[in-house]
């Protein structure tokens, strides 16, 4: 199979942001995703071009344009966000993201009336079911289709930097889990969800795709859900590490450091610089330190097994990455990443505030209070 590689003008960048919709009393899941959408429609029929379905009906996507600058990006999501709430106020329903949503019971939940959606479910039964979860892709434009593996390959590395920043989802369907993200470890599960392989050329992946085609395990590229991918439609390098983002601040933090690093290693290959490189076997303990022990994560550096604490690793990381930052254009939404190490991670304001309303029920609805209050000011907020 031929798997052509679309254009694409090197570093521009583009964002995807899941937002769940909830009930403004309860606190709960409301099923009305589809209805959002219809409403936000074009007067000629035409879906809105940056408010989309998703996969469960209590959830819209907001989508960026092709940008320059992760902060021109953030103004499309924050238009969009505007439009989306000119709709939902009406409704009694507010926005909320999170990994996943700390008590809604995913067995309750319904799935957008789409044929590829109920393909998932047919296929992936109860682990597609409980696919309450949410998360932020990043695009970055990769100029040159030679480029795309090895970049893909390398951001494996900082794999755990970005999963420990963004954790987003210690609650599941009610209860604490133990983890930082659960929502690392749920979306994993789907047949072509999860790591990707370390694929050394085109060809390889081309006849890997052929294979999952010809068996019947996909009908196209776009059902390879791996965390770190090529996007060939856009002519990009696709990060989907992060949990869902509960704030428009912290989102651009993540995003400017998804950018840096995918120009960072584009900008080593021109000079002729050995991108560095980790075995599968490290690149998935990584992936389970980060989601399980977040921020507090012992992380392997490189192939000699090598350790270090992550939020020590992300603060060299932003030190080497800001001279990339001023070339972007972002240097604040960069810096913003140290902020994440010194307020706390998203999961860890969680956890705050379910015990300071003393655990349960009532500490879990007023953890979905605080996320939709971070929401809506843009900026997280101390637990009270």
């Amino acid at each position: 199979m031929v798997l052509d590689f679309a254009p694409s003008q090197r570093s521009t960048v583009g964002l995807e942001w899941e937002l769940a919709l909830v009930d403004a009393d309860s606190g709960d899941m409301r099923q009305v995703g589809p209805t959002v959408v219809e409403r936000l429609a074009t007067p000629d029929g035409s879906p809105h071009p940056r408010v989309h379905p998703e996969f469960l009906r209590n959830t819209v996507e907001l989508v960026s344009g092709v940008c320059t600058t992760v902060a021109e990006a953030g103004r499309d999501l924050e238009r969009a966000a505007q439009e989306v709430r000119g709709v939902t106020d009406a409704m009694r329903v507010e926005l909320m993201c999170a990994g996943t949503h700390p008590f809604s019971r995913w067995v309750t939940q319904k799935v957008t009336a789409k044929q590829r959606y109920q393909t998932i479910i047919d296929r992936a039964q109860m682990w597609g079911r409980q696919l309450l979860i949410y998360g932020v892709h990043v695009h970055v434009g990769v100029e040159d289709r030679d480029k795309v593996l090895p970049i893909v390959r390398s951001l494996l590395v900082y794999y755990p930097h970005l999963q420990a920043l963004s954790a987003s989802s210690p609650f599941f369907d009610g209860s604490d889990t133990g983890y930082a993200s659960m929502r690392a470890l749920l979306f994993q599960q789907l047949p072509t969800a999860g790591l990707p392989y370390q694929f050394e050329r085109w060809d390889q992946l081309e006849r890997y795709v052929d294979d999952m085609v010809r068996t019947g395990v996909i009908d196209g590229f776009d059902e390879v859900r791996w965390d770190v991918r090529p996007s060939p439609r856009f002519g990009t390098v696709e990060v989907r590490v992060c949990d869902g983002v509960s704030n428009l601040a912290e989102l651009l933090s993540l995003a400017a450091l998804t950018h840096c690093l995918v120009e960072h290693l584009s900008t080593m290959i021109d000079e002729g610089l050995p991108l560095p490189t980790m075995p599968q076997w490290y690149v998935q303990e990584n992936k389970w330190r980060a989601a399980r022990y977040g921020m507090d994560a012992i992380i392997i550096l490189d192939d000699d097994g090598n350790e270090e604490l992550v939020t020590d690793a992300v603060r060299r990381l932003v030190d080497e990455l800001a001279p990339v930052a001023e070339r972007l254009g972002c240097t604040g939404e960069l810096r913003g990443v140290l902020d994440i190490i010194e307020r706390g991670a998203s999961y860890q304001r969680q956890r705050a505030v379910a015990a300071a309303h003393g655990g349960g029920q009532e500490g879990l609805e007023a953890v979905v209070a605080r996320l939709v209050e971070e929401m809506r000011a843009g900026h997280p907020l101390p637990p009270r």
